[in-house]
């Protein structure tokens, strides 16, 4: 796990001296070795340039440095991530004649490109986003793992004469560091983070930096001219006999491979049926030895430290538990801001619980991401259909129809602290018969921080950026080309793993985990995994709703059923409380400035409301909506963002 970062087109003395400087923006990345390395045409300043930090989990010896050279075909690469089936590549790559210096998965990849050109990239496993400069065509390739769990951010920089330079990093803050992306605010990823909470790709809140989707690439020539290409897509539904199996194969080879370091590992225990499953196919696997860890809290409602405590004792796991009080939260909340690359609700969380571990002594751990989206264990797969029957049923009403309903809902809501409509399912009616039963609108009205009117009162003249419910057109778009046709729980689990998984979860874990240098691993949602359920009968997948009763069959059958038996409860902090205690004078300063939500493009009217309702505790205006608005304004005057 590490930090990459390059530059392609123009190089000249100015632009190595910005990658040195996106180089140790990434330190933290990986704090364990450094390096680089360039090519330039004899001709001109046309060339590539890459730079590396290290964190080091396989081959711990030097052989392992980065960027790596492959001597026979002068290819180059810089790789973070890892390839969890290196050591079948390494030996189906040996019995053709390659010859290894390293015990690297690096090289495995270097020498599998030489082998089978951009043909290799199917042949991966794991998590990973690389760049490979191809000696023979002088061009970068560029490319992100299918579920997109490790990112890759490009920007464009133009010299006089028409010269291009494209930069790519790890993290987009790197590339502000180095002064090479204008720091204007997006106002097309300012609404959709509005809307959801964190940004929609490809888009990226800092206006002329670009996130390489998922499951593509990007083929970068010397001129500063790149094309994407997508390599995989969501699997359609596709039930087989033996889809069960399939499943069960999937994810023990999966937890098996993840489990695979050089360094200590750890696996992050909340007690529910995701982080359970994992730590029970861990122990299954390792037999012994294997550490867990819980974050629990002095608010009983949120702590769950109970719950993982049995799992442990059950499983045989070395338990550790880590106490995170308000007072500990309010002293190291600055660390905890800073440590989120683009704005986003939903990352604290992740920062504290990989800091305990990190300070623990491990390097690596594994998590139970994906469990919910893959299985129906959220409330959407029981929201989402009934929203799409009644839409349907409904849109032959009139839309001013269709506006009453809502309001009358609303108004039945609405406290004294009425100030702000509930933002509430029963708030956002008009929104669900809105879509005429569109299921990608459905899904991100379920979603939504806020209703639509209130979103495009938040963001003031901006309204017809919201048109595609949060979304880029373009993402929309191929949204639906995903899901359109198919069974309505697989598609709902396509456009978690998207939206949720891929927009938010994953790269929030991301930026939060190796902000303290710590590789998070996430079996789950091993690509094998997502394809082979995708061939389970929907009966014996998601029913019944929200129990997850076949993920519970396959890992979790030697634990008592019962232990699980009991109302979801998500990871997260209580900070619903802290937000009207410890962290209540912050947050009334930023929002009591209307010059500090003018320069991040919100109304400060409605924004000065909103808190005031939630202070008052008005029905619906939960913690969210509120972190969200205080976190976008805190990062765009950290790093100087602004309209």
């Amino acid at each position: 796990m590490c930090g990459i970062s390059g530059a392609v087109g123009w190089i000249d003395t100015d632009i190595e001296s910005a990658l040195t400087r996106v180089n140790g923006a990434q330190r933290h990345r990986g704090p364990d070795d450094e390096g680089t390395w360039k090519t330039v045409d004899t001709s001109g300043g046309r060339g590539a340039a890459f730079a590396f930090r290290r964190l080091a989990i396989i081959d711990l010896s030097p052989d392992g440095h980065q960027p790596m050279v492959d001597r026979e075909t002068g290819n180059v690469i810089v790789f973070n991530g890892e390839l969890y089936n290196y050591k079948l590549l390494r030996s189906e790559l040996a019995a053709d004649g390659a010859t290894f210096k390293s015990q690297s998965d690096t090289e495995v990849l270097l020498k599998g490109y030489a082998k089978w050109g951009m043909q290799v990239l199917p042949r991966l496993r794991g998590m990973f986003a690389l760049a490979i400069w191809d000696e023979r065509r002088r061009q970068v390739v560029l490319a992100r793992d299918r579920l997109g769990i490790k990112p890759l951010y490009l920007c464009t920089r133009n010299t006089p004469g028409g010269r291009k330079t494209v930069f790519f990093a790890s993290e987009v803050r790197s590339l502000l560091a180095a002064d090479l992306a204008g720091r204007r605010l997006n106002p097309r990823a300012v609404a959709t983070y509005v809307w959801n909470g964190f940004v929609v790709g490809p888009e990226t809140i800092v206006e002329g930096v670009e996130l390489l989707a998922a499951g593509s690439t990007a083929v970068v020539r010397l001129d500063g001219l790149y094309e994407t290409h997508s390599y995989w897509k969501f699997p359609r539904h596709a039930p087989a006999p033996d889809g069960e199996e399939r499943v069960s194969e999937a994810l023990e080879t999966s937890v098996r491979q993840h489990l695979v370091s050089d360094v200590p590992l750890g696996v992050f225990l909340s007690g529910g049926i995701d982080s359970s499953a994992v730590t029970a196919l861990a122990a299954k696997t390792a037999g012994s030895g294997v550490r867990t860890f819980n974050l629990c809290f002095d608010e009983a409602q949120y702590d769950e430290s109970r719950y993982a405590t049995a799992v442990a004792r059950a499983l045989g796991t070395d338990h550790t538990e880590v106490r995170l009080s308000k007072s500990d939260f309010k002293s190291e909340l600055g660390p905890a801001l800073a440590s989120i690359d683009q704005p986003t609700f939903d990352a604290i969380n992740s920062y504290f619980v990989s800091r305990a571990v990190r300070d623990a002594g491990m390097t690596v751990a594994l998590a139970g991401t994906g469990g919910d989206e893959l299985f129906g264990g959220y409330s959407s797969f029981v929201d989402i259909p009934r929203a799409r029957r009644a839409a349907r049923a409904l849109r032959i009403l009139p839309r001013a129809v269709v506006g009453g309903l809502s309001q009358l809902a609303s108004a039945r809501m609405r406290g004294t602290a009425g100030a702000v409509a509930p933002q509430t399912r029963w708030g956002k009616l008009g929104d669900v018969l809105g879509t005429r039963g569109d299921l990608v609108g459905l899904y991100q009205t379920t979603y939504a921080l806020f209703t639509a009117d209130f979103a495009r009162e938040i963001l003031g003249a901006r309204r017809a950026e919201l048109e595609a419910y949060g979304l880029p057109p373009e993402r929309a778009h191929a949204l639906r080309r995903d899901v359109a046709g198919d069974e309505i729980f697989h598609s709902i689990c396509v456009l978690e793993l998207a939206n949720f998984i891929g927009e938010r979860l994953l790269r929030d874990t991301d930026a939060a985990s190796m902000a303290v240098s710590l590789e998070v691993r996430v079996p789950l949602l091993d690509h094998e995994v997502v394809e082979a359920v995708a061939t389970v009968e929907t009966e014996r997948r998601f029913f019944p709703l929200g129990r997850k009763q076949l993920l519970r069959k396959l890992a979790l059958s030697s634990l008592p059923p019962e232990q699980f038996d009991r109302p979801k409860q998500g990871f997260g902090l209580p900070m619903a409380e802290w937000c009207r205690d410890v962290l209540r004078d912050e947050m009334d300063a930023a929002f009591a400035d209307p010059a500090a939500c003018s320069a991040v493009g919100l109304a400060h009217k409605a924004v000065s409301r909103l808190w005031t309702a939630f202070q008052a505790g008005a029905p619906g205006i939960y913690w969210s909506r509120l972190w969200s608005i205080f976190v976008l304004i805190r990062w765009c005057q950290a790093h100087r963002v602004s309209r």
